[in-house]
């Protein structure tokens, strides 16, 4: 009961953090959200500006609208969009599905890209390992907008084997899903086949060996579950940059999705749509937190000790 309250205050205490960082720094965007809202073409007056500020609430102090915001998030209530005039709630749900089912694609991908990669040279020789390194770095090191367009140049314009933008079938999803799991399949590759050299050098390891099984059997069935951990661990901190990363590639890509719903509402200075973005976010993070928490007890007999 104790572990289960620390749990629920460490995630309150996140989506604290996370709702009042991105208050203060939309606070600190240089420009007016009235003008921003009415557009450069707009002459309003003065009194349909004020009136504009008090529906919103933008006439009262910073302070008082932190206070607010919080008061209403307690409830449940991330407000209305300034923009569409639709509940937060609403068009999060509405834009949801294409984004969770790119962030799905695009770990999987990475998972299984970092399996093959790290077990398949995890021991092997420095050729081997060095080429592995090589493309992992550079996947790691590419701007995720920059690998999109290298592989919609290659497979949507070169080779026309991909549609160029959209999310309409299962082909549109696989160059995004690409973009954003290579990254991720880089660091993941490198943390795993560390953990599979440091395995197979302990003793259970060689005992293992001793007993006949096979190099391969010895890292798929004993060294692999002894690396996993720190895989598990890395993986669920990836999975919560997967929404920003998501911002970017359904840009490039022209899929509808929370990421282009986040970079509209910053470009209008859409305070309650960003927000419910962020705690949005932040949520995804505490949950996958604490499921990475119990995996390691299926993982690792040790911590159910």
């Amino acid at each position: 009961m104790r572990t289960l309250a620390k749990r629920v205050g460490a995630g309150l205490a996140v989506l604290y953090g996370a709702a009042t960082l991105a208050f203060v720094s939309l606070q600190l965007i240089p420009g007016d959200t009235v003008s921003t809202l009415l557009g450069p073409a707009t002459t309003a007056s003065a009194e349909v500006r004020a009136q504009i500020k008090a529906e919103l609430g933008l006439d009262q102090p910073p302070l008082a609208r932190y206070l607010a915001y919080l008061g209403r998030v307690v409830t449940g209530d991330l407000g209305s969009s300034y923009q569409l005039q639709r509940p937060v709630w609403q068009l999060i749900g509405d834009q949801l599905g294409p984004t969770v089912q790119l962030a799905a694609a695009a770990m999987a991908a990475a998972v299984l890209i970092a399996l093959v990669s790290a077990v398949a040279t995890a021991g092997r020789r420095r050729q081997v390992r060095a080429a592995a390194t090589a493309w992992e770095l550079v996947a790691v090191s590419l701007p995720s907008y920059w690998l999109g367009i290298l592989l919609l140049t290659a497979f949507s314009f070169q080779l026309p084997i991909f549609p160029v933008i959209g999310a309409q079938d299962l082909p549109a999803l696989v160059l995004p899903a690409l973009t954003l799991a290579l990254p991720i399949a880089g660091v993941l590759a490198q943390v795993l086949r560390e953990g599979l050299e440091a395995a197979l050098a302990q003793p259970f390891a060689v005992t293992a060996r001793a007993r006949g099984l096979s190099q391969t059997a010895v890292r798929l069935r004993h060294a692999l579950r002894h690396a996993a951990s720190s895989l598990a661990t890395l993986t669920g901190w990836l999975v919560g940059t997967l929404l920003g990363g998501a911002v970017l590639v359904e840009t490039v890509f022209g899929r509808s999705g929370i990421g282009a719903l986040t970079l509209q509402a910053v470009d209008n200075k859409d305070m309650p749509v960003v927000m419910g973005v962020v705690l949005l976010s932040a949520l995804v993070f505490v949950v996958i937190s604490n499921l990475v928490d119990l995996l390691y007890r299926v993982i690792d007999p040790r911590v159910r000790a």
